[in-house]
């Protein structure tokens, strides 16, 4: 038996149709998904994360300047609110716990400011122990860099770095966080293509690569992570849309496989995930699409056995299910799971 979680957008702004976080028990055998709860919460639970150890879940609050904490029933999958805590700044768009597990860190996408707070030994949140504001040169963009727009905050695979990409300075920003006190500290960053807009990163298993997302030219840049100085050099740049679409589209999620042989992408106008295959120098090649079968997909997640894949098609109000082959590619179930403005989904066994 696991659970599965589900953000969304809730208010009439973002033209949304979700109620709060979704909560799925997932059958073992026949991988039905059951809808045992929908927890309505504060507005716009757009992205979720869970705590390693213990059975909470957090969310940030999009458009606000929110965090929220939930106890989870290890039994029946339930949430439950812990507490709330301020972001200090507006619309917190992604949350990463770091690998002590003492901090939470939280990109400010309106207010260009990354912040840090406490997690207690129980999971619940502290308020914000450190605010680090980010500069930098606008991009060209006039209407989506208009401001810094930081949009993902992961650890790198050692935990020393935390990666931001700033989709509006067309920048990769690298910080140190001080784990006895919260302290943020930028160490390096890198420029990337004009008009890019870096958006969400995703890191290589087995080799010091990084997979970098671009929003606004939907491409894919690798770059090679120096874990000694935190700094990114860039090798190689694909596209994340075939050749011959001359449509508008904007990427938005990414994710490496576990045994690092595949890239997954999603486009947002296309409506695929972008499938690459990972040569052995790292370098993306051999691109296929699968259609997400639904409108705009802003998110995916594949399962913890990796056998699936599933999308969250936000305009569509759908789940999509596919099957994930040992090459990678990827095959509609024909399941499909309906749900309001789908932005984020986490998968949970319990322990």
């Amino acid at each position: 038996m696991s659970f599965a979680y589900v953000g969304c957008r809730t208010t009439r702004e973002r033209n949304a149709r979700g109620k709060g976080i979704s909560v799925y028990k997932i059958d073992d055998v026949t991988g039905d998904w059951a809808l045992v709860q929908l927890e309505a919460t504060d507005p716009n639970p757009s992205f979720l994360t869970l705590h390693p150890r213990l059975d909470i879940l957090y969310a940030v609050h999009g458009d606000l300047d929110l965090v929220t904490s939930y106890a989870i029933d290890p039994e029946n999958g339930y949430i439950s609110l812990l507490n709330r805590q301020t972001t200090q700044g507006r619309n917190p768009v992604h949350l990463a716990l770091d690998p002590s597990q003492r901090w939470l860190i939280i990109p400010n996408y309106r207010t260009d400011s990354i912040v840090s707070l406490p997690v207690s030994q129980s999971g619940d949140l502290g308020s914000v122990a450190h605010l680090l504001e980010l500069t930098g040169t606008l991009g060209p963009h006039r209407n989506e860099q208009n401001y810094g727009r930081p949009h993902h905050v992961p650890f790198s695979p050692s935990g020393k770095w935390i990666v931001v990409p700033a989709k509006g300075f067309d920048q990769i920003i690298c910080l140190a966080l001080d784990r006895e006190t919260g302290e943020l500290t930028e160490v390096s960053r890198v420029g990337c293509r004009e008009t890019s807009g870096p958006r969400h990163i995703g890191f290589a298993p087995r080799q010091p690569l990084a997979y970098v997302l671009n929003e606004l030219d939907s491409t894919i840049t690798t770059y090679r992570l120096d874990d000694e100085t935190g700094s990114l050099e860039p090798v190689d740049i694909v596209s994340s849309l075939p050749r011959g679409f001359t449509g508008n589209s904007r990427a938005s999620e990414i994710t490496v496989s576990a045994d690092g042989g595949s890239v997954y992408a999603s486009n947002r106008g296309h409506d695929t995930i972008a499938v690459l295959k990972v040569a052995a120098d790292g370098r993306l090649e051999g691109q296929s699409w699968t259609s997400t079968q639904g409108s705009t997909p802003r998110f995916f997640a594949l399962n913890p056995r990796e056998d699936f894949l599933y999308v969250a098609n936000e305009d569509s109000d759908t789940i999509v299910e596919f099957e994930r082959r040992l090459s990678g590619e990827l095959f509609p179930t024909n399941r499909t799971v309906a749900t309001g403005s789908p932005t984020s989904i986490v998968f949970n066994t319990p322990r």
